[in-house]
């Protein structure tokens, strides 16, 4: 089918690499990507056919760097979707970089994905993906926010993010080990507070953020090894 794409339309690139992963995949586009914007769509995800028109058209009337638009899930022939207009009508559909960088921790407004998004391009300069990072999205996203002047939301929910047994996500929560997950998880979230120390960006309030997830994850943590991980790790924060 990409084939067929490519040989119908100049638009059209087809590059073949050995599989190692989503984020060595991105990285590749980005290296051979031309254009103003970038958006992501996953490979077992869909869009609805106006998706990239409705992000281009908000993009043109706004001007802003990134467009986020919600999702609707399809998960067993059925379809969910949460109410992103109540979600992102309070900020007047105008994200706050403070708010976008905090959903890393609260995952309130389903922002830190990668895909949903219209980007500027020029956001992704120099920009790499981590590719010994399992949790891509949630250890790369934010450095986007961080370079981001406007953040625009649209409601429309036209990307449909498909949740099966066989996703990357799913693979992962299955096949690895709780403490492996947390210390993924720690990682990106040291990480974040690394570039918001360095940015000067509000750091003691991500850093207040971060503390409270070590608090919440070792009050419901029975497993005594992940416990002593946490707690040291709440020791160094």
């Amino acid at each position: 089918i990409c084939q067929e794409y490519v040989f119908r339309d100049s638009r059209f690139k087809l590059y073949h690499q050995s599989n190692f992963g989503v984020a060595t995949a991105r990285n590749t586009c980005l290296k051979h990507m031309y254009g103003e914007f970038v958006a992501w769509i996953d490979g077992d995800d869909w869009v609805e056919k106006d998706y990239l028109e409705t992000l281009v058209n908000l993009q043109t009337n706004t001007n802003a760097d990134i467009i986020h638009m919600g999702f609707k899930s399809y998960r067993n022939d059925n379809m969910y979707v949460a109410d992103f207009k109540t979600l992102y009508g309070k900020f007047n559909y105008n994200l706050p970089k403070k708010v976008a960088i905090s959903d890393v921790f609260v995952r309130k407004y389903g922002i830190i994905t990668v895909w949903g998004d219209l980007v500027n391009a020029q956001l992704y300069k120099g920009f790499v993906f981590s590719e010994d990072n399992t949790f891509e999205d949630t250890g790369n996203k934010f450095k986007l926010y961080l370079q981001a002047n406007d953040i625009v939301l649209s409601d429309q929910a036209k990307y449909i993010y498909r949740v099966h047994g066989e996703s990357l996500t799913q693979n992962i929560m299955r096949d690895t080990s709780e403490l492996k997950r947390i210390k993924m998880t720690i990682s990106n979230y040291e990480k974040l507070l690394y570039y918001l120390r360095l940015a000067n960006f509000e750091f003691d309030y991500f850093e207040s953020l971060y503390r409270d997830w070590l608090n919440n994850e070792i009050d419901r943590n029975s497993n005594e090894k992940i416990r002593k991980y946490l707690v040291k790790h709440r020791r160094l924060s």
